[in-house]
C-alpha cells in the first residue's frame, strides 16, 4: 500500500503519512543543514530555483529557493549533475540549504490574473541563465525543517515572504524565446526547449510557472505535477517516433547501481512495449515492514496507456530514458525496468533518481544474449530478488518465449 500511494494518496487512512513522519523524526537533530537559518532574512544566490506547493490548490504557494550562499550554487539544484558524485548525505546538505520563500496566489493559478510583484519576480527567476543574486525578507524566523516529497527533490525550510528582490541577471536564451512566445503551445514548446538540449530540471521549472503556453492559457503548475508532466510530454513524444524504427536485433542488458538502488533494463528485439516494477527492500522509504519485500509494477503495450501509472512519477521518468536511448539509436525495442531498493535507502529524494539512474545504466555497454531464457538465466544471477518474485507481478516478463514477432514470418 505505501508503494502505491508514497505518501500522496492517504491510502492507510491517516491525515500525515506515517513514513515520511519517521523519518522526520529520525532526522531531527541528526541531519541538520551546516547552513544557518536562525533568520528572518536571507542574501544569497538561488541557482536559481523555483517551488510551488500544490496545499489549497488552486491558490497555492509560490516563490523562489535560496541559499544563505553566494557565487555558483547551481549544484544545489541540478540533480543531472548528481548522479554518482552525489552521496545520499550530500543531497541531503544540497537541497537543505535551500530556504523557500512562499507567496499565496490570492486569485487562482491563471497568469494572467498575477500582479503581485514577488510572485513575478519569482517567474522572471527561472529565466536566469546562472545563479542569481537575490534579498528575501521573510514574515517570521526560518526553522531547520527539511522537507522531503517522493517527487521532488528536498529543500530547507519555508516561510512566508515579506519582500523579494532580484538582483541583475543574464537570462537563458532558450528558456527566454519560449518564455515570450505565448503564441507557442506547451507540448510543443517543450519539445522545442528539449531538442536544444536544455536541461530537464530547467524545462520542468519553466513549465511550473506557467512560462509555455499559449497566452490565456498559461497557469502556475505545482512541482510534484510538472515534474511528472514533463516526464510524461517527452517520454510519449520520443516513444511514438520510435515506434517507426526497426527493432534492436538481441536481448540486452543494462545496470546500473547508486544510493543502494540496483537497477536492470532488459531490452527486447521487439515493437515498443515498457514496463517498470519496483521492489523496495524492508524499512526502506516505501517499506515500513520489517520482514517482507514490497513489489509493484505497471506496463503499456505498443498503444501506450489510458491511465495513470500507479506506481506514480517513477514510471514516466524511467519511460523518458529509455525512449531517449532508443531515438538516439533510431531503433525500436520492448523495455523491462526492474528497480531493487535496497535498506541505504532511507528517504525519498525526487524521481530524478529513476530518470538519471536509467540514463546512466543505458549509457554502459550491455550484455547482449540471442534469446529470452539466456537473458533471463543472466537476470536470475544479477538481481538479489528471486526471478519467479519478479515474474509473480510482471506481464512483459511472463509473456510466452514462443511468442513470435510478424516480422519474422518474412
Amino acid at each position: 500500500m505505501c508503494l502505491r500511494c508514497r505518501g500522496t494518496k492517504k491510502l492507510c487512512g491517516k491525515p500525515r503519512c506515517p513514513v515520511i513522519a519517521k523519518f522526520y523524526s529520525k532526522l531531527e537533530g541528526e541531519k541538520k543543514s551546516k547552513a544557518s537559518f536562525d533568520t528572518d532574512f536571507i542574501d544569497g544566490y538561488s541557482p536559481p530555483s523555483v517551488f510551488i506547493g500544490r496545499h489549497n490548490y488552486p491558490n497555492v504557494n509560490v516563490g523562489p529557493l535560496v541559499p544563505p550562499e553566494k557565487g555558483d550554487t547551481s549544484i544545489l539544484s541540478t540533480p543531472e549533475r548528481w548522479f554518482g558524485n552525489a552521496k545520499m548525505d550530500d543531497i541531503i546538505e544540497y537541497r537543505s540549504k535551500l530556504a523557500r520563500g512562499k507567496k499565496r496566489l490570492k486569485n487562482g493559478i491563471e497568469i494572467k490574473k498575477q500582479s503581485d510583484k514577488e510572485v513575478n519576480l519569482t517567474r522572471i527567476l527561472t529565466l536566469s541563465k546562472k545563479s542569481a543574486e537575490t534579498e528575501v525578507k521573510f514574515r517570521k524566523k526560518l526553522s531547520e525543517t527539511i522537507r522531503f516529497d517522493n517527487k521532488s527533490q528536498p529543500h530547507g525550510p519555508s516561510s512566508e515572504i515579506n519582500s523579494f528582490r532580484l538582483g541583475s541577471m543574464s537570462t537563458h536564451k532558450n528558456l527566454d524565446k519560449v518564455f515570450y512566445d505565448d503564441d507557442l503551445k506547451s507540448e510543443p514548446a517543450v519539445m522545442k526547449l528539449y531538442k536544444k538540449d536544455v536541461k530537464i530540471s530547467r524545462i520542468q521549472d519553466l513549465f511550473m510557472i506557467g512560462g509555455t503556453g499559449l497566452k490565456d492559457n498559461r497557469k502556475f503548475v505545482p512541482t510534484r505535477w510538472s515534474i511528472t508532466a514533463i516526464d510524461e510530454i517527452i517520454g510519449r513524444n520520443l516513444r511514438e517516433k520510435v515506434k517507426r524504427y526497426r527493432p534492436i536485433d538481441s536481448y540486452e542488458v543494462y545496470s546500473a547501481k547508486y544510493l543502494d538502488n540496483r537497477w536492470i533494463i532488459l531490452l527486447i528485439p521487439s515493437i515498443w512495449k515498457y514496463e517498470s516494477i519496483e521492489a523496495f527492500y524492508p524499512e526502506t522509504t516505501w517499506n515500513p515492514s520489517k520482514n517482507s519485500i514490497a513489489i509493484y509494477g505497471d506496463y503499456e503495450q505498443i498503444e501506450g496507456r489510458s491511465s495513470y501509472a500507479s506506481i506514480g512519477g517513477c514510471y514516466y521518468s524511467a519511460r523518458l530514458a529509455v525512449a531517449e536511448k532508443l531515438e538516439q539509436r533510431k531503433r525500436q525495442a520492448g523495455a523491462i525496468v526492474l528497480r531493487e531498493a535496497h535498506p541505504g535507502y532511507i528517504l525519498p529524494v525526487g524521481v530524478w533518481n529513476v530518470r538519471e539512474a536509467v540514463r546512466n545504466a543505458l549509457s554502459t555497454d550491455p550484455r547482449k544474449f540471442d534469446n529470452k531464457v539466456q537473458a533471463l538465466s543472466y537476470l536470475s544471477k544479477e538481481l538479489d530478488l528471486s526471478l519467479k518474485e519478479w515474474k509473480s507481478v510482471s506481464e512483459l516478463l511472463t509473456e510466452k518465449v514462443s511468442q513470435k514477432r510478424i516480422d519474422e514470418f518474412f
